[in-house]
């Protein structure tokens, strides 16, 4: 049953993550210890299981696998709450990202990316009963990368536009993003309400070198943008101006895979409850600060 703001759809790839935790720097043409984890990905499927975990929505999933993971994925998505709806894909493999994490103060990240089946996402994949019941649409930025999932975004957005559903989009990938072009990915997302940018890709979108300027560029086109800003917290922008701030708690971090989806989830999650944008902005930070204290990018699994 859904909430009484609706059911949360997110629509975004589903990855197998295979997470390499060394210490110090790689040991080109030989050999550098590491810890070595499988673990179930992908920046919608991460977003689905935190905005689940805060246990206020119902939180539905479209994404597409490969048979060769598809019960696995699934499964992991159901135990943290979420409903899935897969499309497995007969000719792909699921998508895989390699995450490299140097386990140094920054606990920073490193990601190998082979999207396989995750972006093959297309027009045939999409229903607007998908909608039924639903208070937002979540769209990953991954899927306006490649040309069959950029074609069921423009199909989302003008079902969720025809329905009145609000609708938020994540940009995932500053390096992507920088081969799409920031001109092409803002008219893709034309009326969406609202954009969650990390720094780097808040500042490439505005073309400009200052986070809070770019903020509050990109907000004259989108009415609410919200920068992640990791450690430092996360900021928000209104109408051509930067009216909040909010801090990250203080966290050692193990691996910072997942931390900007844990942050969205969970911003989302609260705001289709009622939550305003500040206090939504605190629940993401605190998913955040929890996702970079463990490693792989999604909570627990539910008892």
């Amino acid at each position: 049953m859904t909430g009484p703001g609706g059911a949360l759809l997110v629509v975004g790839d589903v990855i197998t993550d295979v997470v390499a935790c060394h210490a110090g720097p790689l040991a080109p043409g030989t050999d550098t210890a590491a810890v070595i984890r499988t673990v179930p990905g992908g920046a919608g499927a991460n977003v689905a299981c935190w905005a689940a975990r805060q246990g206020r929505c119902e939180v539905r999933l479209l994404g597409r696998v490969g048979a060769d993971a598809a019960v696995w994925h699934e499964r992991e998505l159901a135990a943290r709450g979420v409903r899935p709806r897969l499309v497995v894909d007969a000719d792909a493999p699921t998508g895989t990202v390699v995450c490299l994490v140097d386990e140094g103060a920054a606990a920073e990240r490193t990601f190998l990316t082979d999207s396989g089946a995750s972006l093959r996402l297309g027009p045939e994949d999409w229903s607007d009963a998908l909608l039924d019941g639903v208070g937002r649409l979540h769209l990953s930025g991954y899927l306006l990368f490649s040309g069959s999932s950029r074609a069921l975004v423009a199909m989302a957005l003008k079902a969720a536009g025809a329905r009145g559903v609000p609708v938020s989009v994540d940009p995932a990938s500053a390096g992507f993003l920088a081969e799409l072009g920031p001109d092409r990915f803002l008219s893709l997302v034309e009326g969406v309400d609202v954009l969650l940018p990390s720094r780097d890709e808040a500042c490439l979108l505005a073309g400009c070198p200052d986070v809070a300027e770019a903020a509050a560029s990109l907000s004259r086109s989108v009415p609410l943008v919200v920068v992640k800003l990791g450690a430092e917290g996360a900021l928000l922008a209104r109408s051509g101006e930067v009216c909040a701030r909010v801090p990250a708690p203080p966290v050692t971090p193990r691996d910072t895979t997942g931390a900007g989806d844990a942050f969205t989830g969970a911003f989302l999650a609260a705001l289709l409850t009622g939550a305003d944008a500040g206090r939504a902005m605190e629940e993401g930070c605190r998913a955040g600060a929890a996702a970079v204290g463990r490693v792989g990018a999604r909570p627990p699994a539910r008892d």
